[in-house]
């Protein structure tokens, strides 16, 4: 199994949740609350955890609220350079996003799971799918031509849902070892699909 997240910032948002199986059958939800991720994730008994967001901090820093150093990492520099937009984890909102991610990783790990973070976007970019900005119907429609099955046939199926699927994906391209981890390795990468 493989779970895929597209982790919100706030518990009182939306987070997609995808389970996804070597068949490549998902199932899919949202969720809110971190034990309810956790508890979802831990029932899967899955191989590998892809996070939709920041799972480190940047070189040079000693925590999130440090004023001092990079803004960005080097997975984030890695992205501006395949002129794929992404935000520095210390800006607002990416700052609870990244205490989030980083808070649900160790967890995680706790229950022994391989945890990757991943960028839906960019993934989709690389894979020739439309994002959900050209249309939830459109990122549906693209992913389904990766013979993704179970709840992506739902008519409403949320983008969160949708993104979570294309972490899940992506996380598929990890165990088949067809893909490429940009950044630095002490730091944090960030996993892509390689093509």
């Amino acid at each position: 199994m493989i779970v895929g997240i597209d982790l919100a910032a706030s518990e009182k948002r939306n987070t997609g949740f995808c389970a996804m199986n070597t068949l490549l059958e998902c199932k899919t939800t949202v969720l809110h609350t971190d034990n309810e991720i956790i508890s979802a994730t831990v029932k899967t008994n899955a191989q590998v955890v892809s996070i939709d967001a920041p799972l480190s901090i940047p070189k040079g820093r000693t925590n999130i609220e440090d004023r001092n150093g990079p803004h960005f990492r080097e997975c984030g520099k890695a992205l501006l350079k395949m002129k794929i937009r992404t935000l520095p984890v210390t800006l607002g909102q990416m700052r609870r996003l990244t205490v989030r991610g980083m808070e649900l990783k160790r967890a995680f790990e706790t229950y022994r799971m391989r945890v990757i973070e991943c960028h839906p976007g960019a993934a989709q970019d690389l894979l020739g799918i439309p994002r959900k900005q050209k249309g939830v119907e459109r990122l549906r429609r693209g992913l389904m031509r990766f013979n993704i099955k179970g709840d992506i046939h739902r008519q409403d199926i949320t983008h969160d849902e949708l993104d979570a699927i294309t972490s899940a994906l992506v996380g598929r391209f990890y165990l088949d070892n067809k893909y490429v981890a940009i950044g630095d390795e002490q730091e944090g990468v960030i996993i892509l699909p390689s093509l």
